[in-house]
């Protein structure tokens, strides 16, 4: 099977970040927390390899630790909207046309009325800005992504005569979906579970750079583009360097996310050969 090009690039880019965000957990070459104002807005040199910001902290290693932020609430927000979006669309599918499934689907509908940022303004100003509420904010903007993902896969499957052997054998609406339904929309689940997570990394850094995601002294790229706003003439590689990891970041996932499903789906499969 040949690996689509965009999805090896992808997979390249993604992994170079990963690794960077794993080494901070054990090593940064400069502690993000101390600050050292005398050596405020230093040039790129051996000590300093991208200079440093306002506070003199070098900025290597607060693009090692405010990627370790921005996936981290990405990943947990996506896990949120997969551990229960794919549950709830599973069982919309399994009772098309019941009261569960109007239920479910109207409430996925108010959902997506508010965007994530909304959300968090609302978590926010109950209980204050935070990564942890970003998380919550962002995740329950997920659920009913990963809820219309899987219903729609699995309302196709639920017409398939495999699917109606395994109900004259005997096995319920839940057993079938848990052993035939959902590994058979695994794939669009993956894909979808990609974009999602590139996504997760746009809102964070858009919540943190109006001050709802992660709050100092954690780094975050959203929260250094907010601190750069002063220095954007001046020094625009403060902004210029957490935008770029963003984008960068973001462009990987979205590839990973197009080879993904152009390696998984049959049907692209079929039309390339």
């Amino acid at each position: 099977m040949r690996i689509p090009a965009q999805l090896a690039l992808g997979a390249v880019i993604s992994a170079l970040f990963l690794a960077l965000v794993a080494l901070s957990f054990v090593w940064t070459p400069h502690e993000v927390t101390t600050l050292s104002i005398a050596e405020k807005l230093q040039p790129p040199s051996a000590k300093y390899w991208l200079g440093t910001d306002h506070l003199g902290r070098d900025l290597w290693s607060m693009l090692m630790e405010g990627g370790r932020t921005s996936i981290a609430v990405a990943i947990v927000a996506v896990g949120i909207g997969i551990g229960l979006g794919v549950p709830l669309g599973l069982a919309a599918a399994a009772t098309r046309g019941s009261l569960l499934d109007e239920v479910i689907m109207r409430g996925n509908d108010l959902i997506f009325a508010f965007p994530s940022l909304v959300i968090a303004i609302l978590i926010t100003a109950v209980f204050g800005p935070s990564a942890t509420n970003a998380i919550l904010a962002i995740g329950i903007f997920n659920i009913p992504v990963f809820a219309r993902v899987a219903r729609g896969g699995a309302l196709t499957i639920w017409t398939q005569d495999y699917i109606l052997a395994a109900r004259v054998a005997g096995k319920g609406a839940a057993r079938i979906s848990l052993e035939h339904i959902l590994p058979n929309i695994a794939n669009l689940l993956i894909v979808q579970g990609t974009i999602q997570f590139s996504l997760g990394i746009l809102a964070e850094a858009g919540l943190s750079y109006v001050g709802l995601g992660a709050q100092p002294p954690t780094p975050s790229w959203g929260r250094m583009l907010a601190d750069a706003q002063t220095f954007i003439y001046s020094e625009p590689q403060l902004a210029i360097l957490p935008g770029l990891s963003i984008v960068l970041m973001v462009l990987g996932l979205n590839l990973m996310g197009d080879g993904l499903r152009d390696l998984l789906d049959p049907r692209i499969r079929r039309a390339r050969t």
